[in-house]
């Protein structure tokens, strides 16, 4: 009976270890394929679009830039999305950047408070 309850408790140690063991593999897998796979500057779809990059298909057949909410839908297992203000222009300069806003963007700064009319009060009688 002492040895029944070791196998099962070993069996049950085994059964529960095995899908912690088989994630941190992939997780360390998949960054090193995220860093080995670079994506060509050519193929990185315009800002505000995304493109499905299918691992281990060329550049020249992977699908076309697309808007991002079907390429996250449309996305097959084997695939990841590139968004295309994910890389940035080592190029630009980067002083006075994070003082911008975008031009479509509507902040807090510089913002007049409504000027609110209340109407009158009625004549105490």
């Amino acid at each position: 009976m002492k040895q029944l309850t070791i196998v099962l408790t070993v069996g049950f140690l085994i059964a529960c270890a095995a899908p912690v063991m088989a994630q941190q593999s992939q997780s360390k897998d998949s960054a090193k394929k995220t860093l080995a796979t670079a994506i060509p500057v050519d193929a990185r779809p315009p800002k505000g679009m995304c493109r499905i990059w299918i691992e281990g298909v060329p550049a020249a057949q992977q699908p076309a830039a697309t808007d991002c909410a079907s390429a996250v839908k449309n996305r097959p297992s084997n695939a990841r999305v590139i968004f295309g203000d994910d890389f940035a222009d080592s190029n630009k300069s980067k002083t006075g950047d994070k003082n911008k806003l975008p031009p479509n963007v509507k902040g807090f700064t510089d913002v007049k408070p409504p000027s609110v009319l209340l109407p009158k009060r009625p004549p105490a009688e």
